[in-house]
Parts: C-alpha cells; structure tokens; sequence
C-alpha cells in the first residue's frame, strides 16, 4: 500500500574571506547542501478530528469510497502494517452522519474520492495529520466495515492524489524532537491535567492516580492533547507543535484557563482517555 520516496531540499550558502587569513580572495561557487526528506504514500483519510500519536481511533465506514480503502488494506499481508493518513477537516466539509453510528442517508456512495473537499482537496485539509495502524478491519454482511486503529507518528501533507477509487497522499515523516525542559514540563501539565480531569469528571468519579499515567514527555504531551476538550483549530495546534517541549508548555496554559473556567460550571460527564469517539462515515 505504501510507496517510500525521497525529496531533496537543497539549501545554498555564499562563500566569502576566509576567517582563519582574512583575505580577500574573492568568494568562490556557492555551497549548496543537500538534505533528503522521506516521504511515504498512503490511503488519505479526512476526518472532523485530530487523530494523535497514541490514540485509539474506532470507525464505522459506510461511503463507498473509504469502503474501497478497506477493501485494499485488507489485501496486505498479515505481517505488514495496514496503514492510512488522518487529517483533520478544515472547514467541516466531511459529509455528516444521520445519527451516531448510522450510516449518511444524504451520502452518495458514487460521488468519487473528493467529493464534498472542493477541485483542490489539499485545500480543504490541515496539512499536518497522523499515520493510523489499523489493528482490526471486519467486514459487515451489508458491505460496512468496523475498524480499529492506532494513531503512530505525525506527517506533514505534500500532495493529494484523486485519481484512484479513495483518496492517497504524499506525506513527509516529521520527527519528534524534544526541546527544552520538556522533562520539566511534562510533571508540571501531568499535575494540571490531573486537576482539570477532576473538574472536568466532578466529585462522584474517582481521580487519576499518578501509575495511570505516563511520565514519558512525548507520550504525555499526546495524551493530554487528545484527552483535553478542545475544539478542532487548538488540537491541530497542538499536534502541529515544532517540539515537545512546545506542545507541553502550550497545554500547561490551556489547562490552566480551562480549569478555571470548569470551576464555574456544573459537573460534567468523564473524558476517556486515549480512545476517540466512534466515526461514522
């Protein structure tokens, strides 16, 4: 399913004198350094949500199109991961469910790959996602599929491909890299979100006890983001964050003024973690 590639970026730097004799000995032809970014293509998957690294994401897919998508992934082999591409809409443009669970009765399955994303679909998507490992596809009697996956590793979106029965994408792996202090970070958004999750659950539900919870500054960063109730753009924020430390010290203030907010209004119901709600499509 997935087809490696590489793409050069070259960046270019004028010579000059040389510091050690501080002649003038004129400059001599630019140094251009070259630097191979690997990109991977994969099925492309729109959803209206952030799927990151760590989160469980069940799905119940009934448009032909993401129909066709299974059907493929279902031909890889068992020793292989069955992957595909999440990005989050932009502009809400994924055809919307009936019910929870239930099938579009507005969908037409026969619309093509990029239908409802607009001529350009690249434009109608953040351009950074997550790679999904889909741990088990089941096929349904009436052709629907039940899916379970797992969110592996952030990409950057480089094209969208529409030629084909479902959607694939040309996607740069984007690395994680830690930053400053994001040791010190992770305790300090460990002991907000504890307090934000007790806020959030209200007194009748038991709190979060320090083993049932991370103390890895990447894993807690991702789980807080997608454990938070926060609207679309902030996630995407978050899961676009340059580093750890970044994503860590941005949730410690959203955490902060969200639990100050919570402390005004009525209990409300428990988030569970890691897992994301269902998706109909």
């Amino acid at each position: 399913m997935a087809r490696a590639g590489r793409r050069a970026r070259a960046a270019a730097g004028r010579g000059g004198p040389s510091p050690a004799t501080g002649s003038g000995t004129p400059p001599g032809p630019a140094a251009i350094t070259l630097c191979l970014v690997t990109t991977v293509r994969l099925p492309l998957f729109p959803l209206n949500s952030v799927l990151f690294p760590g989160l469980v994401l069940p799905l119940n897919i009934f448009e032909e199109r993401y129909r066709a998508m299974m059907r493929e992934l279902l031909k890889t082999g068992d020793d292989e991961p069955r992957r595909f591409a999440v990005v989050a809409i932009r502009d809400g443009r994924e055809v919307a469910p009936t019910a929870p669970g239930l099938p579009d009765l507005t969908a037409l399955p026969e619309r093509g790959p990029a239908a409802g994303f607009g001529a350009d679909p690249i434009q109608a998507f953040h351009r950074v996602g997550c790679i999904a490992d889909a741990a088990t596809i089941r096929e349904r009697e009436d052709g629907s599929f039940e899916v379970l996956a797992t969110g592996t590793s952030r990409v950057r979106l480089v094209s969208v491909d529409s030629s084909g029965p479902y959607l694939t994408a040309e996607l740069e792996e984007l690395p994680e890299d830690a930053g400053d202090g994001a040791g010190t970070l992770a305790e300090g958004v460990l002991r907000a979100f504890r307090a934000y999750q007790k806020r959030l659950a209200g007194a009748r539900e038991r709190s979060l006890t320090g083993a049932e919870l991370p103390d890895e500054p990447s894993v807690v960063s991702y789980l807080v983001a997608a454990a938070a109730v926060l609207d679309i753009p902030a996630k995407q924020r978050l899961l676009q964050a340059p580093d750890t430390a970044t994503r860590l010290a941005e949730e410690l203030k959203l955490l902060r003024a969200e639990t100050a907010v919570i402390r005004h209004l009525p209990s409300l119901p428990a988030v569970e973690l890691t897992r994301s709600p269902t998706s109909p499509n």
